[in-house]
């Protein structure tokens, strides 16, 4: 059998890699002809070899000039501006958007007209004509649906869907979102559609805090790439698969998901996705208790353009250092337009939990009220799970126990519908406060107890030290049995130093503070390095 009849076989098997190598042995020996060209590319960009994918469009493009054929020409140049547009190439995507509409002038009604208003419905909701992106969408859906062409009409009932959702027509926009996935699901597109629509939706569900459908769809995608392991998801999507697997409590998971993103993205030079997955590795470690390791990544993500906030924030609260906590939240929040209330949804329920900590009940109060409105306009049982988490928190803040009881109530039943076992530990945290404050010291206690299994099992270090040691911190002077050697050790395991580098400061063997080390953990009776730290800050030792 040759190389390019191996090629066909492998590719109509959905063997991707051994098609590529097999059609490129082929293009070796002997020029593909169009078609084959057209199936090599679609390899390529399966496999997410972007220069290669691109160089291919183009000499598909020109094959398919070169034979008379000027709509598969089209084609190859819609999908060459719209890679290179999600490359971020602009100018370089325009000029082949614009090329295709040339070899389109004078030509009735085809299919290729429908693709080409893809790229128009991005550009109106670039500009925030949202309405004009719907309408504009629809007129992709009507010409999928004369030439029967189901690629194109999922991927126009995605658009409406996404065009819908800042509109606040939430319902409608996610419904859309939901039938352009029952093409997906049924087999029924083309493999690269398939890719981009999983990715696509899932980021859009997670945008909106549908987290319910962001982890079914993301299940239903772990199910198609079992069958094609190979194929490489767009960044985003990467991402946020480390971010379901965070809430779901799977966090070595979580941040195994989210290096292998940031080692993918740094390859495929997509800075910003990669980023955003080095900001999922410090969420990660922050809520274990590794801040050190949790400074590094925020660093890194903020380097890489992706805003550090407000998890930068919620570090430099569990640190103890709250004042600098506000002064980054209050930023975060005056940068975040008032009109866009996905961006301040981020921040908000964060502000709430630093200003409760700074003592700043008014404003908290005002921050608490702000995502009550949003949680209205929504209407996702997400958003109304943390709405009613701040409004329980500000109001056992203010002394109103009996108030607090409600709320805290409906946050808990949200965050276990969506099978989110730390926050709803938190707020079982949260209710044991309440009912301590109202004189039942022991359903405090099996509040308490309950999150501390779960704080215990996921390795939240900071609450559990946080729920161990009560509410506000020992004094700093407390040294917990430590000797002042052994707190200069826990000081620089703190800021993330290995035994090695601790003994090479302080001019000790490296057995000598493996001793240290053990010394520590067994007078704070915690299992960690991460709890030791996450004790250390609590407690007021550092």
């Amino acid at each position: 059998m040759s190389d390019l009849s191996r090629g066909r076989e492998h590719y109509r098997k959905r063997a991707w890699r051994e098609a590529l190598d097999a059609f490129a042995r082929a293009d070796r020996q002997k020029p593909l002809a169009r078609e084959d060209l057209d199936r090599l590319g679609m390899c390529q960009g399966l496999l997410g070899r972007e220069a290669d994918f691109l160089a291919t469009l183009e000499r598909s493009h020109h094959a398919h000039l070169d034979a008379g054929d000027p709509l598969r020409a089209v084609r190859s140049a819609f999908w060459l501006g719209f890679r290179l547009a999600y490359l971020g190439e602009r100018a370089r995507a325009g000029g082949w958007f614009a090329r295709a509409h040339r070899l389109l002038e004078g030509r009735g009604d085809c299919v290729e007209r429908g693709y080409l208003l893809g790229p128009v419905a991005r550009q109106r909701m670039a500009e925030g004509d949202f309405a004009g992106a719907y309408e504009t969408a629809a007129e992709a859906v009507a010409c999928a649906e004369r030439h029967g062409e189901p690629d194109l009409a999922a991927f126009g009932r995605m658009m409406q869907g996404q065009a819908l959702i800042p509109q606040g027509r939430i319902r409608e926009g996610l419904a859309l979102l939901d039938e352009a996935m029952v093409a997906v699901t049924a087999n029924e597109l083309s493999p690269i559609v398939t890719g981009l629509i999983y990715c696509m939706v899932i980021h859009s569900c997670q945008q909106v805090y549908a987290l319910e459908r962001s982890r079914e769809w993301t299940a239903a995608l772990s199910t198609w790439c079992a069958t094609q392991p190979e194929v490489v998801f767009g960044g985003n999507c990467l991402v946020h698969r480390s971010e379901i697997l965070q809430l779901n409590g799977a966090w070595p998971e979580a941040l195994a998901e989210a290096q292998r993103a940031v080692e993918h993205l740094s390859r495929a030079a997509d800075r910003v996705a990669a980023a955003s997955a080095i900001y999922q590795e410090a969420e990660v470690h922050r809520l274990k208790g590794e801040f050190g390791d949790a400074e590094k990544a925020y660093r890194a993500a903020s380097r890489g353009g992706r805003d550090p906030q407000p998890g930068l924030a919620l570090l430099r609260l569990a640190q103890g250092r709250a004042a600098t906590a506000v002064a980054q939240i209050r930023s975060a929040l005056a940068a975040a337009s008032d009109s866009d209330r996905l961006q301040r949804t981020r921040f908000l329920p964060a502000a709430v939990e630093i200003l409760l900590a700074a003592g700043e009940r008014e404003e908290a109060r005002a921050a608490s009220d702000e995502l009550e409105g949003i949680a209205q306009a929504l209407d996702t049982d997400v958003v109304h799970a943390m709405a009613a988490h701040a409004r329980g928190a500000v109001a056992l803040a203010e002394g109103d126990a009996r108030g607090a009881l409600e709320p805290l109530r409906r946050s808990l039943a949200g965050w276990q519908r969506v099978e989110a076992p730390y926050l709803a530990a938190r707020i079982r945290a949260l209710v044991g406060e309440v009912c301590r404050a109202l004189g039942d010291a022991e359903s405090a206690e099996l509040e308490r107890e309950a999150a501390r299994s779960v704080f215990r099992e996921l390795g939240a270090a900071p609450d559990l030290a946080r729920l161990d040691g009560g509410a506000r911190p020992d004094s700093g002077a407390s040294r917990h049995g430590l000797t002042k050697r052994e707190l200069q050790v826990l000081l620089l395991v703190a800021s993330g130093k290995t035994n090695k580098a601790i003994a090479a400061q302080l001019f000790l063997s490296e057995k000598t503070v493996d001793r240290h080390v053990s010394n520590i953990l067994t007078k704070l009776d915690v299992p960690s390095r991460a709890a030791a730290t996450a004790f250390a800050y609590a407690h007021g030792m550092l």
